[in-house]
């Protein structure tokens, strides 16, 4: 395992760069870091693959300034600093939606995308009754509630599942996913500003040409299985796999079962640098 630091405009990223061979980048969810990532990675590298998990700004050890800044561009300087002309793509959650947002971009340098729970921009599945409750409450959280209080709605929402018993995860995945999103919601960091892919990937996904699949869980929101469906309806030979018994956070829960169908899209292809 490496340590790398990647600088970029306005900022600085921390990636963790581990084994040999074709490599995947891993991009995290929102309430977590890249360190969310390591129980995939460790099963990726065993099966002949290097891994690269990067903190987005303002998550993690990576730090930004108060600055306009691309996601997409970030993507594409920790490629460029590592010296990869083209990964396999990995993204769950807002990692996910960057992820197709990249892909759309700049599909050049991607020989395969996988999201994990994801959303696509522009794209916007109506939400059930019990979750627009559920997204109030956490908008009115995040403006009024402690860092600990937030951190706990995160955990009972994003890696329980809505309605699930907090006995579902084991404590210590619960613990850890509690210390990320404490860290990521302190009110002393600072995550600069995301400049939005125009036009929408929703409606450039035509240029989606490498394998797809799309992974959601049945225990998470409803929006993210919409999505998953229909970026297989939408996107020639791209597939759709719901996993029935997980959530949001499906590489910390089920990392043998996230591993194994990212091995199977990808070991059929040509090696990649």
């Amino acid at each position: 395992m490496t340590d790398r630091s990647i600088a970029v405009q306005g900022g600085t990223l921390h990636a963790v760069d581990e084994g040999a061979g074709p490599t995947i980048l891993l991009l995290h969810a929102g309430i977590v870091d890249a360190r969310a990532w390591a129980p995939v990675s460790e099963r990726l590298v065993r099966a002949g693959y290097r891994t690269i998990a990067f903190d987005r700004r303002g998550s993690g050890r990576s730090v930004t300034s108060d600055v306009a800044f691309s996601n997409r561009e970030d993507v594409r300087a920790v490629m460029d600093a590592l010296g990869l002309e083209r990964a396999a793509l990995v993204g769950n959650s807002i990692g996910g939606q960057i992820a197709v947002d990249t892909a759309v971009e700049t599909p050049d340098r991607f020989v395969a995308l996988i999201t994990v729970g994801a959303s696509v921009g522009g794209h916007e599945p109506e939400p059930t009754t019990q979750e627009a409750a559920m997204f109030e409450a956490m908008e009115a959280l995040e403006e009024t509630g402690t860092p600990d209080e937030v951190a706990d709605f995160d955990v009972r929402a994003w890696l329980d599942g809505i309605g699930q018993p907090e006995t579902r995860v084991p404590a210590a995945i619960r613990d850890a996913v509690r210390e990320m999103a404490r860290a990521n919601g302190s009110r002393d960091r600072t995550t600069g500003r995301p400049i939005p892919l125009q036009p929408r990937a929703a409606e450039r996904l035509d240029a989606l040409t490498m394998p797809v699949l799309a992974i959601a869980g049945a225990l998470d929101v409803s929006d993210v299985t919409a999505t998953a469906h229909h970026l297989a309806a939408c996107v020639p030979g791209a597939r759709a796999l719901i996993l029935p018994d997980v959530a949001h956070l499906i590489g910390l829960e089920a990392p043998d079962r996230l591993a194994a169908a990212i091995v199977e899209l990808l070991s059929p292809l040509a090696p990649w640098i």
